[in-house]
């Protein structure tokens, strides 16, 4: 069992910043591919970012590409989203969540039925 704790969320003007954290009590997370995803009201979990166990790959969705980066420090058992240029659209509750998979395959890496283990959540809301 994984238990996931994001912080970092809150409230930030339009154009603005915030990081985003993740951690695991068990420091396991360095065993697992992780990756963000976000729910906006209404709306279904969406893929933001995803990132290989020793950090060397990561994968975006189109609209964070070039304002979010996601990256890890396994010695610290924990996973960032660096946000920057936020928009009233990333608006959501953001989730981190860790795949035991192994396969780097698109298609894979964004279906959130493939990660095993996920947060609680954090609230991000950004105002225009």
């Amino acid at each position: 069992q994984v238990l996931l704790v994001e912080s970092g969320g809150g409230l930030v003007q339009g154009g603005g910043s915030l990081r985003l954290s993740c951690g695991d009590s068990e420091r396991r997370l360095k065993n697992y591919r992780m990756g963000w995803f976000r729910q906006a009201p209404g709306k279904e979990r969406e893929f933001v970012a995803a990132i290989s166990r020793s950090g060397d790959m990561t994968y975006y969705v189109d609209s964070a590409e070039g304002r979010f980066t996601i990256s890890r420090d396994n010695a610290k058992n924990t996973l960032y989203l660096q946000m920057n240029s936020l928009k009233p659209e990333d608006t959501a509750v953001y989730y981190c969540a860790a795949s035991d998979k192994f396969s780097w395959r698109q298609s894979i890496l964004v279906q959130a039925s493939n990660y095993d283990y996920w947060g609680q959540g954090t609230q991000v809301t950004v105002s225009s």
